[in-house]
C-alpha cells in the first residue's frame, strides 16, 4: 500500500478510536448511575448486564466466563456474585449435565428495572440508527467485531494465551 494511502487509514483509525472511546465513556457514565440506582458498585452493575445480555442471546455466562468479561479474578467474582446473590438479582443453578457448571441467570426484578433504566437511551439510539440503511449497518457490525478481534488478539499475545 501507499504511504499516503496508510496515512490515511492510521488517521481513520484514530477518528474512529476516538469515537468509540467517546461512546465507551458515555456508556460507563450510564452504567454508572444505573449502578447507583440500584445501590451497588458499577462492577456490579456491568456484570449484571453482561448476565441478563448473555441471557437475552440464549448464551448464558458461567461465573469464569464472566470474570473473563470483566477481568476480575476467581475471589473477587466470587464476592461479586454472593453480593448480586444476596441482593437478589442474581441466581447461579447446575441445569448443565456437568453438574459442576453453573450458570448465572438475572432476576425478573433486575431484568425490568434494567429496561426501564436503559429505554430511553435505547429508544434514542434506535432513532439514529433507522437514519442508516441496513446494509451500512451490518458493515459497521463487521467493522466494530473485526477491531475488537485484532485488539484481544494482541492481548492475547501479551499474555502468553497464543
Amino acid at each position: 500500500m501507499e504511504e499516503s494511502m496508510l496515512d490515511g487509514v492510521a488517521a481513520q483509525r484514530e477518528r474512529l478510536a476516538e469515537g468509540l472511546r467517546a461512546y465507551g465513556a458515555s456508556f460507563t457514565e450510564l452504567g454508572r448511575r444505573f449502578a447507583t440506582q440500584l445501590g451497588v458498585h458499577s462492577t456490579d452493575a456491568f456484570a449484571l448486564l453482561e448476565i441478563a445480555s448473555a441471557e437475552a442471546s440464549g448464551v448464558p455466562l458461567s461465573p469464569a466466563l464472566l470474570s473473563r468479561r470483566i477481568s476480575l479474578s476467581s475471589g473477587a467474582m466470587t464476592a461479586l456474585l454472593n453480593r448480586l446473590e444476596h441482593a437478589g438479582y442474581v441466581t447461579r443453578t447446575r441445569e448443565h449435565t456437568d453438574r459442576r457448571i453453573v450458570t448465572l441467570h438475572s432476576s425478573a426484578q433486575v431484568r425490568e428495572l434494567a429496561d426501564d433504566f436503559f429505554a430511553p437511551v435505547n429508544e434514542r439510539q434506535d432513532t439514529v440508527l433507522a437514519q442508516y440503511p441496513p446494509e451500512l449497518l451490518h458493515q459497521l457490525e463487521t467493522v466494530l467485531a473485526q477491531l475488537c478481534s485484532a485488539v484481544d488478539a494482541q492481548l492475547a499475545q501479551e499474555h502468553g494465551d497464543i
